[in-house]
């Protein structure tokens, strides 16, 4: 956790595709995406190479929220994204960039994150663990597998 930004790994059981559609399907992202005790509202997502993508974080105990949005450098569908990160609140300055890889693997997906460029503001520890909240809640989306009655 190194020069503002955080890495991080996980192994989910659920194959590569259902783990792209986590990142690309808006009611999906707003579900897994906030760490706990945060909701999320989607405002728009076009996951498509130069698309763009607005949400908001709230924070159910207070209420308060922080929006954000970017924009989608890089999609290799089911293998690879790559965003930026933009705050609204002038405080946080700066963009900050986020890769993922998708591997398929023997038991599902290995999933590396790496998220660059976090403003000074925010402590890199807290972001990691806010990450290490939103990939058990991803897990818990993509690892079940229910099928219609």
């Amino acid at each position: 956790m190194a020069n503002n930004s955080v890495s991080l790994h996980r192994v989910l059981k659920a194959n590569p595709e259902k783990v792209f559609r986590a990142f690309t399907e808006p009611v999906a992202m707003a579900a897994w995406l906030p760490p706990y005790g945060f909701l999320c509202t989607v405002h728009e997502m076009d996951p498509t190479v130069g698309g763009i993508y607005r949400m908001s974080f709230q924070n159910f105990s207070t209420g308060n929220a922080h929006s954000f949005g970017g924009k989608y450098l890089e999609i290799r569908p089911n293998e690879f994204l790559k965003y930026t990160d933009q705050f609204d609140d002038p405080n946080l300055p700066g963009e900050m960039v986020t890769s993922v890889w998708l591997q398929k693997v023997s038991v599902g997906t290995e999933i590396k994150i790496v998220q660059e460029g976090i403003p000074a503001a925010i402590p890199v520890e807290m972001c990691y663990l806010g990450w290490q909240e939103s990939l058990e809640k991803l897990a818990n989306l993509v690892e079940p597998n229910i099928p219609d009655a």
